[in-house]
């Protein structure tokens, strides 16, 4: 956020960045100081709490503050003076995300476990190459090495009692050690972890230049399981009830009146079609007509209120037809955009390369499916399938908006904030060194002063870039089909799809079961019979 010293008012700070400052910025200004002022620049609140293990007064150190990869947080860090008990945990402070999100990271050497984790209280960790999961509970903040670390220690701390009691539990268990210490010895690699969290708010480090496949995030929709977890709703209670007993409105938008949600809800916490407002009802014989807007109901992500998903067919020159869809909240002002390619699957996947030259090159209109995987090599930067979903915009405003997600998401600043991501003194100086790299290498080329290639790589054939010469061939635009891997058409559920030759196979199970029936029903007769 702006603040006074970079030409806003000072007005503009949020209370969170009152409250939360980097902790090398709460260091320089107890620095700053003087000796009088020493005591009066307390970093930490401290309060005095209840030992647990003796029954006598302890003291908890509070620190607030905002780190690297993550938002907000707050440290916490208990010690009794009496029995000499220490205890340290960590609580997300930060807002829960509309979408959770799950991060997948792949271990390839050990300089790989010094990236930083932060796992919420809520989050699930996962080692998938020997399926061990622990499950949500005290908060951590630390690196892979940390974290694996004290999984081992938990599991070792009563081993020798394992062992007596249960041999053949704690022979399983002393592999599992056996493996965890290979991992973090750097001898058994490659291997992958996950961390799932239903707030959004673990995290995984990236780097820029990570290979294909080493680093992926993919948020989703919570269940109302998940939601009633975090205590964002409850099933048994009526949402719209809720909601006006809230009062609460829904955050002023700037997107076009026939978008709003407003004024769409009917009778049955439905979205109607109102006469005049340019939002048609689902056609009774479901043709959907191109360039009108339908709506119906849906549940918002963030609130889990019910909301409009308003969708509108629109047909792109020499490619294809394709569906925008954008969901509004009037209840708490979440709103997402996202399109979505239809038709038959193609029997072979797509590679688009774009030279991007000059200036109007970074005008051409682009279609990222959500299944596409899109790198530019000459910047470091790779996104993977299912990270930023499907986009419909332009090749200077896809790179724009993963420069906002990536400041936004890993270092909590706007696109425009004139603060440099390596003030943040959690950072190695390599890890500075090669953001500062990436995000000025970023910058050239969204301002045309920085020629780059730009690939999408397309299981589905579904995304597309503009061509200046259609439909004669574009010569900076070169077009691969390639056959998809047997991962690929896993991941897409291909092999799981039967498109002939299964009314047989529903014959054949219907016969079976009329078989199985009559064969019940003669052996009731023989036992009735029997007896």
């Amino acid at each position: 956020m702006a603040n006074a010293t970079n030409g806003h008012p000072a007005t503009t700070r949020s209370h969170a960045e009152d409250l939360f400052a980097d902790m090398g910025a709460q260091v320089a200004n107890m620095n700053s100081t003087g000796v009088d002022d020493e005591l009066d620049a307390k970093v930490t609140d401290e309060i005095e709490s209840l030992c647990m293990n003796c029954h006598e007064q302890g003291t908890t150190r509070l620190l607030l503050t905002r780190i690297p990869y993550f938002r907000e947080i707050v440290l916490m860090s208990f010690s009794c003076p009496h029995c000499n008990l220490r205890n340290n945990e960590i609580q997300s402070a930060g807002e829960i995300q509309p979408k959770a999100a799950k991060f997948a990271f792949r271990v390839d050497a050990v300089e790989d476990l010094q990236r930083q984790v932060v796992k919420t209280d809520t989050c699930i960790f996962r080692l998938e190459d020997l399926d061990l999961e622990i499950p949500p509970g005290k908060g951590r903040y630390s690196n892979l090495e940390g974290l694996i670390g004290t999984v081992r220690e938990d599991l070792a701390a009563h081993q020798a009692e394992r062992m007596a009691q249960m041999p053949d539990v704690g022979e399983k268990v002393g592999k599992v050690l056996e493996a965890l210490g290979e991992m973090l010895e750097g001898k058994r690699v490659p291997f992958m972890i996950s961390v799932d969290d239903p707030s959004g708010n673990s995290f995984i480090e990236p780097r820029p230049g990570d290979a294909r496949g080493k680093w992926a995030k993919v948020e989703y929709v919570r269940t109302s399981e998940q939601n009633e977890l975090l205590g964002l709703g409850n099933r048994e209670v009526d949402a719209e009830g809720d909601a006006q007993t809230n009062g609460t409105a829904a955050p002023a938008t700037d997107i076009r009146p026939e978008y709003h949600a407003s004024g769409l809800v009917g009778g049955d916490d439905a979205p109607q079609a109102q006469a005049g407002n340019n939002i048609d009802a689902p056609p009774p014989d479901d043709d959907i007509i191109e360039n009108n807007v339908y709506s119906f109901p849906a549940t918002c992500p963030g609130c889990t209120h019910p909301c409009a998903t308003n969708m509108k067919m629109v047909s792109i020159p020499y490619f294809k037809q394709v569906i925008l869809m954008s969901t509004v909240c009037a209840s708490c002002g979440y709103r997402s955009n996202e399109v979505k390619t239809g038709g038959e699957v193609p029997e072979k996947g797509q590679k688009l390369t774009l030279h991007v030259k000059t200036a109007e090159d970074l005008g051409r209109d682009v279609l990222k499916s959500e299944s596409a995987a899109l790198w530019c090599p000459e910047l470091q930067l790779r996104v993977e399938p299912g990270t930023m979903g499907g986009r419909f915009t332009t090749v200077e405003g896809i790179l724009t908006q993963i420069r906002r997600d990536l400041r936004a998401q890993a270092f909590g600043l706007e696109d425009g904030d004139a603060e440099d991501v390596s003030t943040h003194d959690s950072m190695t100086s390599d890890s500075k060194r090669t953001w500062d790299s990436f995000f000025a290498d970023l910058g050239d080329a969204i301002e045309g002063r920085k020629p780059f290639t730009m690939v999408l790589e397309d299981p589905l054939a579904s995304s597309y870039v503009q061509s200046f010469t259609a439909p004669e061939p574009d010569p900076q635009i070169e077009v691969l089909e390639y056959e998809r891997t047997e991962e690929e058409e896993e991941d897409l559920g291909l092999r799981d799809i039967r498109t002939e030759g299964y009314e047989s196979d529903a014959e054949r199970e219907r016969v079976e079961r009329e078989d199985a029936k009559k064969a019940s029903v003669e052996v009731d007769k023989d036992e009735i019979e029997a007896l």
